[in-house]
């Protein structure tokens, strides 16, 4: 390895896959030395939970990304695979690093990965510097008047924006220096792509992971999709949300370059969206800001329910139904078609996933574990804190929650957000010869005029799996039981 008038400082590349509004990156790049740049697939550390099946897909695809970014910039970007606790300090050894920068990371499990690293280096003699990069707030921070946590989300809204604005976002440097003959592991070796069967074919077509576009798909929403965001993000028929959530989780963009380019757009009049589009957008940038802060304060966020009264409600066991809900089988066309969207392309509509995650707790009465495990293998944007939070919302037992008594009527759901059927029928081709009339509620229908338009109950399409009356009766009842 050649040698360097400075050592090299190395740079750990985690959930933040960019160059732009990197600070670690930069503080690396502002050094006498060259640059290192690694990223770990850590699935060995204690408590660190392993990406599911979709997540590992996008992580191909977001490294792949972030090596052609660097390596244009001289910059090879290294793999190694094991615990960090091992890995780092060893690489630290291989390439006569004086410093280590980071981002920091607010996952508790996560977060004690950090300190041991920094420990390990400390005791070796070598600098460590980690940075704010994926919240706009730093957890400790944020304070109610009485000193605790916020457990509301609306005052934390109300607190975040009353705030001095977050820091600007900082442009990707101009020159690096890197260090060549660092040995890496392949990308192929780590197998995080399906080949027999590859289910991840629908993804490819929607989605190209990568910070190119992920800035592509925030300037297309500012410019197309933000105007009436405020009441039609709620359409799934529509194409009036960011589909950001990916790019966001991975860090291919920050919360602050969002944050920024929403407030630029309000300016600059762009895209014709409203002030109220504007502040629905930022809220909803800034409710996943909460669930890190809950997680941050909870590490129990995806196990255990938030409120322990729920630890006594009677969920039932349930496995032919949870696998009807999980293929999109339950005979309610809006949950069926969600969750088809999930398994083909990765994603699903939010105001979809709220109704179905509250008919698998509330109609099926199976535990919302059940559901946040299958969103963690299935979502490309399956966030440790964004998805425990929000099952946990609907599930009644979380912060800020839904009352468990507000069960959502997957029909009158249906009827609402995708009132012409065009979502559902998408979704499901058996029903496309249905009117917008009976595309929700199939099994009301007389048999003779489903059967005309094609639908057989029980063959090309389930029957519903409950009654919603006699589910929601049930579902109040196991309420009542867990009170007493």
């Amino acid at each position: 390895m050649p040698n360097a008038a400075s050592p090299p400082t190395l740079v750990w590349f985690r959930d933040d896959l960019r160059l732009a509004d990197n600070p670690a990156l930069t503080a690396a790049a502002g050094g006498d030395g060259p640059v290192v740049a690694v990223y770990v697939l850590d699935d060995e550390s204690p408590g660190v939970r392993p990406l599911g099946g979709a997540s590992r897909w996008w992580l191909a695809g977001s490294l792949r990304a972030l090596a052609a970014d660097l390596r244009a910039r001289g910059v090879h970007l290294v793999l190694r695979r094991g615990p960090a606790a091992q890995v780092v300090p060893t690489l630290v050894e291989e390439i006569g690093a004086a410093e280590v920068v980071w981002n920091r990371r607010y996952d508790p499990a996560a977060a004690a990965v950090d300190d041991t690293v920094a420990d390990a280096l400390a005791a070796r003699g070598v600098g460590v510097a980690s940075f704010q990069a994926s919240l706009l707030v730093e957890p400790a921070q944020m304070r109610t008047k009485t000193g605790g946590a916020y457990g509301v989300f609306t005052p934390f809204l109300r607190a975040l924006l009353a705030r001095p604005a977050p820091r600007s976002a900082l442009p990707a440097p101009k020159t690096l220096r890197g260090v060549a003959g660092v040995p890496s592991d392949r990308l192929e070796d780590w197998s995080l792509e399906p080949t027999a069967p590859d289910w991840a074919a629908g993804f490819r077509p929607l989605w190209t992971p990568g910070e190119a576009a992920a800035g592509a798909r925030l300037a297309a929403f500012l410019d197309d999709g933000l105007k009436g965001y405020a009441t039609l993000r709620d359409r799934p028929d529509r194409t009036n949300t960011s589909r950001l959530s990916p790019h966001l989780r991975f860090g291919e963009i920050s919360p602050f370059q969002i944050f920024h380019a929403a407030r630029h757009a309000r300016e600059a009049g762009r895209g014709g969206a409203s002030s109220q589009d504007i502040d629905k957008f930022i809220a909803e940038l800034v409710w996943r800001e909460f669930s890190y802060h809950l997680l941050d304060h909870n590490p129990g966020l995806a196990t255990k329910n938030y409120q322990p009264r729920f630890d006594a409600f009677p969920w039932r066991s349930d496995a032919s139904a949870l696998h009807a809900w999980q293929r999109g089988e339950t005979g309610y066309p809006i949950v069926d078609a969600g969750m088809r969207e999930l398994w083909t392309t990765g994603w699903m509509h939010n105001r979809v996933r709220m109704v179905v995650a509250s008919f698998l707790v509330k109609h099926l009465l199976i535990d919302w574990r059940e559901g946040e495990r299958w969103f963690w293998d299935t979502l490309l944007d399956a966030d440790p804190a964004n998805n425990a939070a929000s099952w946990q919302w609907v599930a009644g037992s979380g912060a800020d929650a839904a009352p468990y008594f507000r069960i959502f009527n997957p029909i009158l759901q249906g009827e609402k957000f995708d009132p012409d059927g065009a979502y559902v029928k998408h979704w499901i081709p058996a029903l496309r010869g249905l009117g917008a009339q009976h595309v929700h509620r199939p099994f009301d229908m007389p048999r003779l005029e489903l059967a005309a338009a094609g639908v057989t109950l029980g063959q090309n399409y389930p029957a519903p799996l409950v009654d919603h009356k006699v589910a929601r009766e049930r579902a109040l009842a196991a309420l009542a039981e867990t009170k007493a």
